[in-house]
């Protein structure tokens, strides 16, 4: 499986959340990207944040947002640290 347009909105979504702490909530307003909108709206009837508009994350969407973040991390740190020249290199032969 591959991440689909709709997850990728979904995991930016996510990353919005301040994990900091728990007491500030995201508001996604009527003018917002319909991508935003309907991201959000998933969310929620995944269980992961409180309301279909925003609100808060919930235990479950707190640990997705952890990973998330984790995610995004990683993969922009390989981005900078000049991790992408190893992907061109052949792999081992499988013995």
């Amino acid at each position: 499986m591959r991440y689909t347009s709709e997850l990728v909105d979904e995991l930016n979504t996510l990353i919005r959340f301040d994990l900091d702490s728990g007491q500030h909530g995201i508001k996604v307003h009527k003018d917002a990207d319909e991508a935003v909108k309907s991201a959000t709206q998933r969310l929620h009837a995944k269980g992961l944040i409180t309301q279909a508009d925003g609100g808060y994350l919930t235990r479950l969407g707190r640990e997705a947002a952890e990973h998330a973040h984790a995610l995004l991390g990683i993969l922009t740190a390989g981005v900078a640290a000049g991790v992408t020249a190893n992907i061109t290199s052949p792999l081992p032969p499988k013995t």
